[in-house]
Order: C-alpha cells, then structure tokens, then sequence
C-alpha cells in the first residue's frame, strides 16, 4: 500500500485527493495545510509520496521541499501546480522533487504519477528537462561536468535508465542485478558526480549525452 502525505492549503481539495487515493488503494497518513505543516508531518511519518501544492501560507512548496529534502533525501516529492510554466515548479525540481501534476489532470494521470514515483522514478519530460537545464545556465549555476568518463559501463548504464524513467526495480531486471546492487551503484554514481539525488542524477545525464527523454 502507497502511503501518500497530501500538502494543499484548501480543505476541499484536499478531501476530494483523500477519496480518490483511498478509491485506489492508497493510504492517506497526514495532511498538510501549509509547507511547515508538510515539514513536520514528513519528518514524523515517512509517506512514500508527498503531493505537495507549490503555493502554500507560511512555506509555499518550493521552500517546503527543500527542507523535505534536507531532512530525508530519499523522499519523493511530487509538485501540484496550476500552471506547467510556474517557476515555482522549476525552483522545486532543481531542488529534488521527483516531477509534477497539474491540479487539472484527470486522476489516471495522478493515480499513474504516484505509482510511478513510488517505484522511484521520475516525472521528467524533455521540455521541463531542458527548461531546467537552461534556468541552471542562465543563474549561472552549474551540476558537475566532464565526470562521467569515472563512470564505467555498468553505472553509465544505471545512470542512462534512471534519466530514462525506469524504477530501481526496472533497471534491477534489465540488467540482472539485484535492487540492492542498484541502490549501492546510485550511490556511488551519485558520490562521483557530485550529485545529491535522482532528479540532478537525471538532468546531468541528460546534459551530457548519456540519455534522453524523446
């Protein structure tokens, strides 16, 4: 069972993602009116999914987020937005969220998102990849280049799936390994390259050729 931590800031909203979640099998275990809420209930309970509104009082969702992350880098956010282009919703997924939803979606698309994250993939389709790839040049702020030559061919390999969209447990059975070998090579790919989670992992892959999303 998916355990999912809901942070949105209007009630009704929240009661009909409560309903929809639990009509799939999924369980609610905490919902979050603000981003310090969301920081609070994330840290006590550990949900697999956090769906996280990007326009929240007190800490909007960006901000939330990177505490989430800060706290647990393992944790799965996805953003809830009303707009694609909010540049909220790059901010977050630079920071670690694993995608996002719009709050427009039809709830296969949501449900589907949800599944997908909590096998540890991540929502990244080639406009919102390349969007935060050119936000990272324009700040002037780089991910690590010119690393993956330490890479040999199995990590490259890992790597490339995970940019792809492939859970650990996809790439486990594509290359006849065990999700625990998996788990220890992202690892150390992410120690060689300098990156803090799946999301940069992804965006570097990206970036440098090793994978892409078309």
């Amino acid at each position: 069972m998916i355990r999912v931590l809901l942070a949105d800031d209007h009630a009704l909203f929240r009661q009909g993602l409560r309903s929809l979640l639990e009509s799939e099998g999924m369980r609610v275990i905490g919902e979050a009116a603000n981003g310090r809420e969301a920081i609070r209930y994330a840290a006590e309970t550990h949900p697999d999914v956090i769906l996280m509104d990007i326009q929240m009082p007190e800490l909007d969702g960006v901000k939330a987020t990177q505490n989430i992350l800060e706290i647990d880098a393992g944790a799965r956010v996805i953003i809830i937005t009303m707009y694609r282009q909010d540049r909220y919703v790059f901010e977050a997924v630079k920071a670690g969220a694993r995608g996002y939803v719009l709050k427009d979606a039809d709830a296969a698309t949501l449900i589907d998102a949800i599944r997908r994250v909590a096998g540890g993939e991540a929502l990244l389709d080639p406009d919102m990849a390349q969007n935060v790839l050119d936000d990272f040049r324009d700040k002037r702020e780089v991910l690590p280049s010119g690393k993956h030559a330490d890479l040999n061919e199995r990590e490259t390999m890992i790597l490339k799936l995970l940019a792809q969209g492939f859970s650990n447990q996809d790439i486990a059975l594509r290359l006849d390994i065990s999700e625990k070998t998996v788990r220890n090579r992202l690892s150390e790919i992410f120690t060689k390259l300098q990156l803090n989670n799946r999301t940069q992992a992804a965006l570097y892959a990206i970036r440098e050729g090793i994978a892409n999303l078309e």
